[in-house]
């Protein structure tokens, strides 16, 4: 599956660039969802280098699609209407109770560390309200470590009944954490967390990317990077895993990324990607480096048969 998998991502389309083509002006940390008229809503995070580091993140932008591929820009979430110093990865997903977008994200604490923040769902997301943003998940006051504890970069699915979020947790380094919920408000930490250790070619960080499901199981999709690799906080490749339960998971690929940027430069970074079923092609969203050291949201169109040899 994984030769075939890297040849079909071998194509792609740039559907966001940052808002200056220098280094470290990012566009991504794409969230896509499609709604039932057919519409596709994205919510990506943009960056700039002027801040201080983890303050950088200056918008969420929001974008709109007719076919996945071509997006328009249609409203900004900007930090300081939001009350916060800077954002990293949204979560774009709708309530399939109530049919109303609902739009996560995470920001610096006054105290140290990141925390998941959480807007007031709009029925549209061009209509989500920056000045409604609340923490909704905190991390503990200390792992013990003599660190910042955090939660970052949500990745949240409704599946089996539940909501599901998975993020970075930041203990005494990046692994994946996993929290339930049956409201999507008030979370219930998973025993088994971390639910993806630190290992092998992602000795560094280890962090979720998307949760795809495939008939029998999920593919889970990660991300992480080797502390041996230049710049390792943002040098970031992708790996794949499998999950039964959405609590157990098994690395696919402990030796080697699946996936990192096919375009030469000092980052191998393919990161924050998103998969999306449109059919019988999942779109796949990901912030990828560009040679210069900015990064940009590609698109890249695979078959649903790739994934399943």
């Amino acid at each position: 599956m994984l030769e075939a998998l890297r040849k079909a991502f071998t194509d792609y389309s740039v559907v966001l660039e940052p808002d200056r083509d220098e280094p470290g002006w990012w566009a991504g940390a794409p969230s896509v969802v499609r709604a039932p008229d057919g519409t596709f809503w994205m919510a990506a995070r943009m960056r700039e280098t002027i801040s201080p580091p983890g303050y950088r993140g200056f918008e969420l932008r929001i974008l709109r699609s007719e076919d996945g591929i071509r997006f328009e820009p249609v409203h900004a979430i900007r930090r300081e209407d939001a009350g916060v110093r800077g954002f990293e990865r949204p979560a774009l997903v709708i309530d399939p109770a109530t049919g109303l977008f609902r739009l996560y994200a995470c920001s610096p604490r006054e105290e140290g560390g990141w925390r998941i923040i959480l807007f007031d769902d709009a029925s549209d997301p061009s209509r989500l309200d920056p000045a409604s943003a609340r923490p909704v998940l905190e991390p503990p006051a200390t792992w013990g470590h003599g660190i910042e504890p955090g939660y970052k970069d949500p990745v949240v699915v409704f599946a089996n009944g539940l909501w599901h979020m998975y993020v970075i947790g930041i203990d005494r380094v990046e692994r994946t954490y996993h929290f339930t919920s049956a409201d999507g408000l008030g979370w219930l930490t998973d025993s088994n967390n971390p639910v993806l250790e630190s290992g092998g070619w992602h000795n560094f960080y280890t962090r979720p990317a998307s949760v795809v499901p495939m008939g029998i199981g999920y593919l889970f999709v990660y991300e992480g990077s080797n502390a041996k690799w230049h710049d390792p906080n943002y040098n970031i490749g992708t790996g794949l895993a499998y999950t039964l339960d959405l609590s157990r998971i098994t690395d696919l690929t402990p030796d080697a990324p699946a996936l990192t940027t096919s375009t030469p430069g000092r980052y191998l970074t393919w990161r924050y990607s998103h998969w999306l079923r449109v059919g019988d092609v999942f779109h796949v969203y990901a912030e990828c480096a560009r040679a210069n050291d900015s990064n940009e949201v590609r698109l890249f169109r695979v078959a649903a048969s790739d994934l399943q040899r």
